[in-house]
């Protein structure tokens, strides 16, 4: 399913049939703007470690803002491609924006150091190996969206930025877009937004899109509806509790005292249908056995070769930036599997506490498999790359031994998991309509707009109108 063509300031945009690197970004940005400059404006709102201008492309005049953040993660840029698409809906239809006494401000990418680092994968071809040998996402203390010392001590200019523009724009609805490499899509709220669930579904059925009823991010969280769920006030966890919850300050609450209601967004690459199965497992303990001594096994494996590949990075460029992912992942593994296993017994003085896993549907077991393969893959794709780019012959044969790995963890999830491609097209135009669900349904919760503005029309919820 291809969404049709926009039409702005009467000429015809094509939609994007693929991801857009950093640069399409900018330049699609400023030709937009160049075609509508009375309703459109771009400006760098900051400077990322490498020197790229962060940019933000705002649409409208209205005194109510909204801010939507793409490229959080390195390795998820459908959300730079949905916010050209919701600027060029926003431009067609002015009960979005001006109508709405609503002006959108779109960060077209917030970690382009980062998007940069994947455009080995970016054009294609979009199979999971192509995809996992060029992997890149930073260690986690260098995820731009998280503040693990709080908003006072920001390191990372990124971070410093948004948070600027957070005080700045105080808006009523910010919106963070994520991508899922395998799975299905969700969205997570730090407010309510009562009626989210059924548009959710409404859309996703529409685009064929299968939807989480159990992602693994939200294990402890409370659901709000079926694949929408609630994010926990921020505490401090140890950093398996940070992967597995996201358990850290981050930006999505920095805004919170203004009312603000952050959605997060994702929208699956690969989907994969047995996620939003809510069907009893027959021998979840079983599952969760097998799903444990899996990831041990892959983490030895992985371990192994790191060692056999450490000692020859000496002098490879930027060598660094990849171990930092790889030692990540490789340190909360244990945490993982021993949390996962029913045979372990909690460690109550550990960081985070110890809770037991809640009750256990087809779907959540299928979302920790994808995310126990997701992890081991990760890392050796990094490794993979670790070793390539090192330009000279490896006598370890790690090489192979990770080729090797790879395309057996790729067969098992297309195979195993049947996971299916969904074309970038449609990934977006799911992303947009989600995002103007929740916009729709925040509006009505905040403030009303000043006098004489025009209000968004009929119910969002009929096909033919914009929020759908």
């Amino acid at each position: 399913m291809n969404p049709r063509a926009t039409r702005s300031g009467g000429k015809t945009l094509p939609p994007l049939l693929r991801y857009p690197s950093v640069d399409e970004l900018g330049v699609r940005a400023a030709a937009l703007v160049e075609r509508r400059p009375r309703d459109a404006r771009l400006r760098q709102v900051g400077t990322s470690r490498a020197g790229l201008p962060l940019l933000l492309l705002s649409v409208g005049h209205g005194s109510r803002q909204a801010l939507v953040v793409a490229g959080p993660h390195a390795n998820e840029p459908v959300g730079g491609a949905t916010a050209l698409r919701l600027a060029e809906r926003v431009l067609a239809d002015t009960r979005l924006c001006d109508g709405a006494d609503v002006t959108w401000n779109l960060l077209l990418c917030l970690d382009p150091d980062g998007a940069r680092r994947n455009e080995g994968w970016l054009s294609g071809p979009y199979t999971l190996g192509h995809y996992f040998r060029n992997f890149f996402r930073p260690g986690f203390l260098e995820q731009p969206e998280w503040l693990p010392d709080g908003a006072e001590r920001a390191a990372l200019p990124e971070t410093r930025a948004l948070l600027a523009l957070q005080d700045e724009l105080r808006p009523f609805f910010q919106c963070s877009l994520h991508g899922v490499d395998v799975g299905g899509g969700f969205v997570e709220l730090t407010r309510d937004l009562p009626g989210l669930a059924p548009r959710l579904a409404h859309i996703a059925g529409r685009l064929a899109i299968p939807l989480e009823l159990g992602p693994y991010d939200t294990l402890y969280w409370p659901a709000l509806g079926p694949a929408v769920y609630r994010i926990p006030p921020p505490r401090r966890g140890d950093l398996a509790a940070a992967i597995t919850e996201a358990a850290v300050e981050s930006t999505w609450f920095h805004p919170h005292p203004y009312g603000t209601v952050t959605a997060i967004v994702e929208a699956p690459m690969w989907g994969v249908a047995a996620v939003e199965d809510s069907s009893v497992p027959v021998d979840a303990d079983g599952a969760l056995r097998a799903v444990s001594r899996t990831l041990r096994r892959d983490t030895a494996l992985l371990e192994g070769l790191l060692a056999r590949i450490r000692p020859g990075l000496n002098g490879v460029p930027d060598a660094d930036r990849l171990l930092a992912p790889v030692d990540d992942y490789l340190l909360v593994c244990p945490g993982l599997a021993d949390s996962w296993d029913p045979d372990t017994e909690p460690d109550p003085d550990a960081d985070g506490g110890a809770r037991p896993l809640p009750p256990l549907s087809t779907a959540r077991l299928t979302a920790l498999r994808i995310s126990a393969r997701r992890i081991a893959l990760r890392t050796a794709g990094l490794l993979h790359q670790l070793v390539t780019g090192a330009g000279r012959d490896d006598p370890t044969g790690a090489t192979a031994d990770l080729d090797r790995l790879i395309d057996a963890w790729c067969a098992d999830y297309h195979d195993g998991h049947e996971a299916r491609w969904i074309p970038v097209a449609r990934q977006v135009e799911y992303q947009a309509r989600v995002v103007l669900a929740a916009f729709d349904l925040a509006r009505r919760q905040a403030p009303l707009p000043r006098p004489g503005a025009r209000p968004l029309g009929p119910s969002p919820m009929r096909a033919e109108v914009p929020f759908e």
